[in-house]
């Protein structure tokens, strides 16, 4: 038992430093400039023990990057506006913020950055349309959904840049996104 205790305190250890270095890394060039090479040199540490902890830059992005959606406080908006406030918050946060963009991208083709995406959106979405008071059953469903336009529409813009979506004005986008996101929170559920 003392041989393991010292290997997970340098295990553990290890880790927190190459977390560290990727916070670092990512939040000074960004994730496409940053690379494993430059975050283990940080760490000096040696650029495999990055991939053997995290498998790939994606999943130590996903587990490096704090995400805050930065929600409004919903409980605040005017029943009748909570689908234009949502609409016109998710494009700021997208366009204010490349890591969110990062994270979509990575969540595409790593487990780990996906999981964090769901963990992002379930944890901070679902518990601010809890406080509009709607039925505990269908929280998690409309938050989903909720979750899924933002999500699409935000793959379109950012990630494929879909020429028409890219095109449009973010205050033209918000009102054509807008009342599906309303009907997504307050609609009736369908039959």
């Amino acid at each position: 038992m003392t041989d393991t205790a010292p290997r997970a305190r340098r295990s553990d250890a290890t880790r927190a430093a190459i977390l560290r270095a990727a916070r670092e890394r990512f939040a000074a060039d960004g994730y496409d400039r940053a690379t494993i090479r430059a975050i283990a040199a940080d760490a000096r540490i040696d650029p495999s023990m990055v991939m053997r902890y995290y498998g790939s830059k994606e999943g130590l992005f996903a587990a490096a990057a704090e995400f805050d959606l930065r929600l409004p406080d919903l409980g605040a908006v005017p029943p009748d506006r909570l689908g234009e406030t949502l609409a016109r918050h998710f494009l700021r946060r997208w366009e204010g913020d490349e890591t969110l963009a990062a994270l979509l991208r990575a969540a595409s083709t790593n487990p780990g950055a996906a999981e964090r995406m769901r963990g992002v959106f379930a944890e901070q979405l679902a518990a601010e349309v809890a406080r509009l008071g709607t039925d505990p059953a269908l929280t998690a469903r409309r938050a989903g959904l909720v979750a899924s336009q933002v999500l699409g529409l935000a793959f379109a813009r950012y990630i494929v840049g879909l020429p028409p979506v890219v095109e449009m004005a973010a205050d033209e986008l918000a009102a054509w996104v807008a009342p599906t996101l309303q009907r997504y929170l307050t609609g009736p559920v369908p039959a």
